[in-house]
Formats: C-alpha cells, sequence, structure tokens
C-alpha cells in the first residue's frame, strides 16, 4: 500500500506524465525491479488504493445484518462504507475526490478503476449468493421449528428504507429456484441474476461516488457520496434484486 500511496502523491504533485515507474520506487523506498514486481506499469500503482474502497464495501454488504432484505443490506453497507468517520475519515475523502479526478483525466488510470470494479462486481455477485444461502439454510430451520416466519420477512418489511420497498412486502430474499438450491450459473459461480444485481449495485455506488467526486461538495451533506448512492438505488426501488 506505501507504493500506491507514494505513486497517488507523486501523480498529484507532479503529474501523471512527469511521474516514472522509477521514482514511485524511490518515494517507496524501494527499488525499481521490486516496483516491477507488483506492477507492469507505473498507472497501476494506484489499483491497491482503489481497491481498498471496492473491498469495503463489498465486505460492509457481507456484514449487513442477516435479517436485512437485499436492498436494505445494500443501503446498510452504503451509509456504512460511505458515511465520513465510518468507512473513510472526512480527510481520506478529499484523496478519494483527487484518485477519482485522476482516473477521468487519464485513460490509462481510469483502465485501471474500471477494472478494479470490475472485479468488484464479480466479488460482490457471490457475497449476495453467500447471503442467499445463509436466508435459505434458516429458513429451512424456521419452518421445520413450526415458526413460518421468514428470516427476511414482515418484520423487515415493516421498516423498510427508502430503497427496501423493492424488495415487496412479504418475499423472502431468494426465490423459489435459489431457495431450492438452483443456481443456473453452468458451473460458473455466482447466477446470471445474482452478477446483474451485482453489476446494477455496483453502478448505483461508482456512479454516485463520481459525480460527487467532479464536483467541490463536501463529503457530507445532500450531495456527498452517500446521499447520492442512496438516491440512485430509491431509483432503483422496483428493481427485481432476488434471483428470478
Amino acid at each position: 500500500m506505501e507504493i500506491a500511496r507514494a505513486a497517488a502523491r507523486l501523480f498529484v504533485t507532479r503529474g501523471l506524465r512527469a511521474t516514472r515507474a522509477e521514482d514511485i520506487a524511490q518515494a517507496a523506498g524501494i527499488a525499481p525491479r521490486t516496483f516491477y514486481r507488483y506492477f507492469a506499469t507505473k498507472e497501476e500503482a494506484v489499483s491497491p488504493l482503489y481497491a481498498a474502497g471496492a473491498e469495503r464495501w463489498q465486505q460492509a454488504v457481507r456484514e449487513a445484518p442477516a435479517g436485512l432484505s437485499v436492498p436494505q443490506a445494500l443501503e446498510h453497507a452504503v451509509r456504512h462504507t460511505l458515511t465520513p468517520g465510518a468507512g473513510v475519515s472526512a480527510a481520506s475523502w478529499e484523496w478519494v475526490r483527487t484518485l477519482i479526478r485522476l482516473a477521468d483525466a487519464h485513460p490509462a488510470v481510469r483502465k485501471v478503476w474500471a477494472e478494479v470494479w470490475l472485479a468488484s462486481e464479480r466479488t460482490l455477485a457471490d457475497v449476495l449468493v453467500e447471503r442467499a444461502d445463509n436466508v435459505a439454510e434458516e429458513g429451512v430451520v424456521g419452518e421445520s421449528a413450526g415458526s413460518g416466519a421468514r428470516v427476511a420477512g414482515e418484520g423487515a418489511g415493516s421498516g423498510e428504507s427508502v430503497v427496501g420497498e423493492g424488495a415487496g412486502s412479504g418475499e423472502s430474499v431468494v426465490g423459489e429456484g435459489a431457495g431450492s438450491g438452483e443456481r443456473d450459473s453452468g458451473g460458473d459461480g455466482a447466477s446470471v441474476d445474482f452478477r446483474f444485481a451485482a453489476a446494477v449495485a455496483s453502478a448505483a455506488v461508482r456512479v454516485a461516488v463520481g459525480e460527487w467526486a467532479a464536483t467541490d461538495a463536501p463529503p457530507d451533506g445532500p450531495e456527498g457520496p452517500v446521499s447520492l448512492a442512496l438516491r440512485n438505488l430509491a431509483a432503483l426501488r422496483d428493481f427485481p434484486w432476488e434471483p428470478r
């Protein structure tokens, strides 16, 4: 991560074109050959910084309370990850803005940014599968105990947030096919439905952060990343987050 921070500092202070991989290596206190052991190009050196934010987002979705529906879990993750002082300090958000602007200004860095988000979408799809499997297993246990209650059923529905309504009242987090163990993945991990849902959720967050970074708005408030991401998710309240 120190290499990534050194690269970001040099890109901002010197400019991308004026910065060589050897300069980054020197700033990070390593030999040039060590730099190339980890990165093929100087632009790739900032990829760990982009990846760190994506990983926090995935982890927040994974650790969201089990009783939440998919849209509620996504909202929970947005608040946990994008609120200044929660996932990233307020001061660090200015670095986030700088890194995103760097990607907008330079195609080679934009490629790195896009690759990180593509990998993040794939991981998020697996996270959604994990949540669905957990809900399905707990639902089976609940039925055998005679409770008849769904894990993400009416209790969560009565306290739905702005994006919670998309799941519909009384619906379980997973569809009938997924609940019976079907994934329709062709042996390729998460199903098309889960991959599509992950791509849509990731786009809602990515666009929000990018929209904020293009302005001078503070990281909190009505034009901050949290508000913009929640607004994007709210616009998707009718999206079929569960497998069809």
